[in-house]
């Protein structure tokens, strides 16, 4: 049996998954995000937990989970699909769902609500129709109680790593032929995946072939990371903070002055606020002048 199957499996997910505090206030606004969302969007997560600390320092990158967006029930075209994701958890008609790959749980479909107070992220694939949006979405049906592949991320961090400082043995496994199980999966390689299926691109090779064309080549999936959604042309980015300023309230009005105060982690990361001074009062004064 391998590390992860044995006896210890479940006390070392269990710490992996251990997450720190939530934000007192996240930096989107999970009310706006969720009207805005479409189904397969991808969204973007910002994690709390270890294995996230792990991801952020191999990926570099803060984006440690993605998740595909659904929709509601009604919003599955084929009665069979929507027929099993209502079996896979006790849904509500109207609620919000997403599909995720997971450790501990592999791939389930949850409420999009779980992610309420997290700082989150859409990436929406740029011009993708209705009947391959609705593959994708099979896809990722498709994959429901799939496990989740743990040694994954240490394959990824061992590829990651120059290939020439390493012990034979700890080199990355990823394209030998028998490189972990084909059923289990992780959050972004089950995505990657899914558009794939479509051959929708994420972050494809390009190459010059000889008749002076060009060819895409797909990327591995097991290669792609939360990041790569968010790095790739082919997403478009939709951010919405939790504090918003549009052209009629200036970044300059947005609540940077009283007399809020930090706790000992974030005295070392932000800068203290004082009251706003009479001389920050006048250039807002002149600001609004300028503008009329």
């Amino acid at each position: 049996m391998g590390i992860f199957s044995n006896a210890l499996a479940r006390p070392i997910e269990s710490w992996l998954l251990n997450a720190g505090p939530s934000r007192e206030f996240p930096l989107s606004n999970f009310e706006r995000i969720r009207t805005e969302l479409r189904p397969c969007d991808v969204i973007l997560i910002e994690g709390r937990s270890r294995v996230a600390d792990v991801i952020r320092v191999v990926t570099q990158s803060p984006w440690t989970h993605a998740v595909i967006y659904l929709g509601r029930l009604h919003d599955i075209e084929d009665p069979v699909l929507r027929e099993r994701l209502r079996a896979s958890g006790d849904f509500e008609p109207n609620e919000q769902l997403i599909i995720e790959s997971q450790m501990g749980s592999g791939t389930i479909a949850r409420p999009l609500a779980l992610y309420r107070d997290e700082h989150l992220r859409i990436c929406r694939p740029h011009g993708l129709n209705y009947h391959d949006g609705q593959e994708v979405i099979t896809y990722a049906i498709d994959r429901l109680g799939q496990g989740y592949d743990v040694r994954h991320i240490l394959d990824l961090l061992r590829f990651m790593l120059p290939w020439s400082i390493l012990p034979r043995r700890w080199r990355s496994s990823l394209f030998q032929h028998h490189a972990g199980e084909t059923t289990h999966t992780v959050c972004s390689t089950m995505i990657a995946e899914a558009f794939g299926s479509v051959q929708f691109p994420i972050l494809p090779l390009i190459k010059r072939t000889e008749d002076e064309g060009v060819q895409l080549f797909q990327r591995n999936p097991r290669l792609v990371t939360p990041s790569d959604f968010d790095y790739s042309p082919y997403f478009e980015i939709i951010k919405y903070p939790f504090l918003d300023f549009d052209p009629h309230t200036r970044y300059r009005l947005l609540p940077w002055s009283g007399k809020g105060i930090l706790d000992s982690t974030e005295k070392g990361e932000y800068l203290p606020q004082e009251e706003e001074s009479s001389g920050s009062e006048e250039n807002n004064e002149k600001d609004d002048n300028l503008t009329e």
